[in-house]
């Protein structure tokens, strides 16, 4: 050793290598590149987390709603907008919003949406990735309507369906106050890209399921006068897409001035069991005019004709007749597995009538089909349903019975098509099924002859 001391750094000789051979700046930029790695590690899965939330969703407006918050938190954004072009390709003709506080809502409250003027408008005409870091100085810029929050920063990509521009997806004011970067146009790129085919696969839902729902109208009758009552009925397609389903509902005026009204539903939700619903409907008019009553009977000789020449599956259903008695109506009716009918009389009271139900259509020919009587009032309505009204996996079908029967007495003043209208659009169950509903009045104690 010549006894000199070491090098001090920055002395002008080379940095002293650690024990792995690197040197602390290389380490330096070493551990910089692995952060950046982990950092893109976690944008990247939250791309995919965010595309797979995108793609669980199956109804177009849940859909476009679900692009705007995912993008949202992928960049950390505080607002967020969808804008969906006009067919024409012009302006915008609908406008998500996401992020609005309930106050800055209140202030735009009579504000028409955006129609694509101004920045939004220069993304229609011009569909590559807009960034702005200060709105107001944009060429394109015509400012803020009354009450709109001020906006500085803005990231818009546009989204492509099929190759046609769909509509853009705008994002404002990072939450961390800085412009948006490179970083964050190119992963909302990548979730627009998504996006499309997200919004592709709900409008081909949407096509199946109003293909599936007029199919299975196709196979529903209409209600025919059935003067001096009054009938109404609302069919509701199950949420699940191409599944047509075995629920069915039916009224006819009989020879003898009564009234039958049935409803049903037939186990399964494909073809068949449209078929084999629309097979038994035909079945059970012709006996009804056959036989007539009692329901029992039309029931049981319904159950051995179909178990005797068809394969239909096993179908719950109830057969009533509404009946003169006096000044007033009479329900006989028998049940195979069904529901019971709801009443609703002219003083605000709601009963279900309990009885014996029997068994479904399709179980046991051999078994006694029960038959039940009950007053109906004149002005009262008599509502039967299918189980997809109530069913509900989230709670006892006694509460959603409950429920429908409280709605039922609040809107009974409604017309009858209003009345099932609102009935169907309020349903307590989950909407995982189809549903049947029909409604029959009896006329006014001064209308009755």
């Amino acid at each position: 050793m010549d006894g000199q001391e070491p090098p001090e750094p920055g002395d002008g000789h080379p940095p002293s290598p650690g024990a792995d051979g690197y040197t602390v700046p290389e380490l330096g930029r070493i551990a910089e590149q692995f952060q950046e790695l982990a950092w893109a590690k976690d944008r990247i899965e939250g791309l995919l987390d965010a595309v797979l939330a995108i793609s669980r969703e199956v109804e177009l407006p849940a859909v476009l709603r679900r692009i705007v918050t995912t993008a949202m938190d992928l960049v950390g954004a505080r607002y967020g907008a969808l804008g969906v072009l006009h067919e024409s390709g012009g302006y915008l003709e609908q406008f998500i919003t996401a992020g609005l506080s309930e106050q800055e809502r209140a202030d735009l409250a009579g504000v028409d949406f955006p129609r694509g003027r101004g920045v939004l408008g220069h993304l229609i005409h011009h569909p590559q990735p807009l960034r702005a870091d200060d709105i107001a100085s944009h060429p394109s810029s015509v400012g803020f309507p009354p009450g709109h929050p001020r906006l500085r920063t803005l990231l818009g990509v546009a989204i492509s369906v099929r190759g046609e521009i769909y509509g853009d997806l705008y994002l404002s004011e990072r939450r961390d106050g800085r412009p948006f970067d490179a970083h964050d146009e190119n992963i909302v790129v990548a979730l627009a890209s998504a996006a499309g085919i997200a919004i592709e696969s709900a409008r081909l839902f949407e096509q199946l399921r109003a293909r599936a729902e007029q199919f299975q109208r196709l196979l529903l009758p209409r209600l025919s006068d059935l003067s001096p009552f009054d009938a109404a009925a609302v069919y509701r397609p199950a949420t699940e897409p191409n599944s047509v389903g075995g629920d069915w509902y039916d009224a006819i005026m009989l020879p003898d001035d009564a009234v039958a009204v049935v409803i049903g539903d037939v186990v399964g939700h494909d073809l068949h069991a449209a078929a084999a619903m629309a097979q038994t409907r035909n079945m059970l008019r012709a006996l009804l005019f056959d036989r007539r009553t009692p329901p029992s009977a039309v029931l049981a000789q319904l159950d051995l004709t179909l178990q005797a020449i068809t394969d239909n599956p096993v179908t719950t259903t109830s057969l009533a007749r509404i009946e003169p008695d006096g000044p007033a109506w009479r329900l006989h009716w028998s049940s195979a597995g069904h529901l019971p009918p709801l009443l609703v009389t002219p003083d605000g009271q709601a009963r279900y009538l309990y009885a014996d139900p029997g068994v479904p259509l399709g179980v046991d020919t051999s078994l006694p089909r029960p038959d039940h009587t009950h007053p109906v009032p004149p002005g009262a309505t008599v509502v039967f349903f299918t189980d997809g009204l109530v069913e509900h996996p989230d709670h006892p079908i006694d509460r959603s019975l409950q429920d429908l029967a409280e709605l039922a007495v609040t809107h009974a003043a409604l017309p009858l098509e209003q009345y099932v209208t609102t009935l169907a659009d309020n349903h307590p169950s989950d909407g995982h099924d189809d549903i049947a509903l029909l409604a029959l009045r009896t006329p006014a104690a001064e209308e009755t002859p």
